[in-house]
């Protein structure tokens, strides 16, 4: 979404300056999509290009709570976007949830792409994934092309629920991924500080559409547990008491406009946004249009 907006601004003749956290930029069609999906280093091509019309100086090692704040931002320029996306993973929320084997999903598929010696990465026999969206199954996949035995998704709602499309748990299926459906995390076991099984409870759906224990229980066998349960919107940084967040994310209009003054956001940290790079960059154009009008118009 930051470079979508960048480009356009850039485009109708505003300097532009786009601070990145990491050492390099792309986001999540750098860091996030599996390596399997994108390759030839799609993002970075994309990048040089938007980048050859000039006008848009990139700043990276810069993140927000750190390096800068959103306060100071607002002094500086003219007009803020925030396409900082979800950048922490949500926990388990278990008992020995640090013990080793036990790992964030989106971090593995990060080092995955940019690793140029994929036998660094930890490879599991027997791997369990916790989660049932895109990223579930981009690691689950990835797991059985780098040689896992076993691998299983465990996701605690129905097969019609679930966040990755038909199409994603069809591929999944074809590389022998097993889905569990209906089952939710219990607890984790473990020898030596590793990792060795994953117990969890049978779920049932009420007819008042809320899942309750079914008193049962299967313990799935792992060396590798991913954890794929959604990411969140990290706040800091993002200290002016004004800006408005809602279960999480931060409240735009349609125009991508927030709640403060000079600031617009969009991507995956904007309120009822659907975690898809074609809407980050429908954001991102939305946002450039406004920005230039409210500039043009002097407010």
């Amino acid at each position: 979404a930051g470079i979508s907006c960048a480009h356009r601004l850039a485009v109708l003749g505003h300097n532009i300056t786009v601070y990145e956290s990491k050492d390099k930029i792309g986001g999540l069609n750098e860091y996030g999509i599996a390596a399997y999906k994108s390759t030839n280093d799609f993002a970075q091509q994309e990048l040089a290009y938007i980048l050859d019309i000039g006008g848009i100086t990139i700043e990276t090692g810069k993140q927000l709570g750190k390096q800068i704040n959103l306060e100071d931002l607002q002094q500086q320029f003219d007009a803020v976007f925030l396409g900082c996306g979800l950048a922490t993973v949500n926990k388990l929320n278990l008992d020995n949830e640090n013990i080793s084997g036990v790992i964030d999903a989106v971090e593995y598929i990060a080092n995955l792409r940019q690793t140029s010696n994929k036998d660094e990465l930890m490879v599991g026999k027997n791997i369990v994934v916790i989660g049932g969206g895109m990223t579930a199954i981009d690691v689950a996949v990835q797991s059985k092309l780098l040689g896992a035995e076993q691998v299983t998704i465990a996701y605690r709602r129905s097969k019609n629920i679930m966040a990755a499309s038909e199409y994603e748990q069809t591929l999944a299926k074809k590389h022998d991924v097993q889905i569990q459906y209906n089952v939710s995390p219990k607890r984790l076991l473990s020898a030596d500080n590793n990792v060795t099984a994953m117990e969890f409870d049978i779920m049932q759906l009420q007819n008042d559409g809320s899942l309750m224990t079914s008193g049962e229980n299967i313990t799935l066998k792992a060396d590798v547990v991913f954890k794929a349960i959604g990411q969140k919107l990290v706040t800091e940084g993002l200290t002016d008491n004004s800006l408005e967040l809602e279960k999480g994310r931060i409240v735009v209009d349609e125009h991508r406009k927030t709640s403060l003054t000079k600031v617009w956001a969009g991507g995956d940290c904007i309120l009822d946004g659907d975690n898809l790079t074609v809407s980050a960059v429908q954001d991102g154009k939305l946002a450039a249009i406004s920005i230039n009008e409210t500039l043009r118009q002097g407010a």
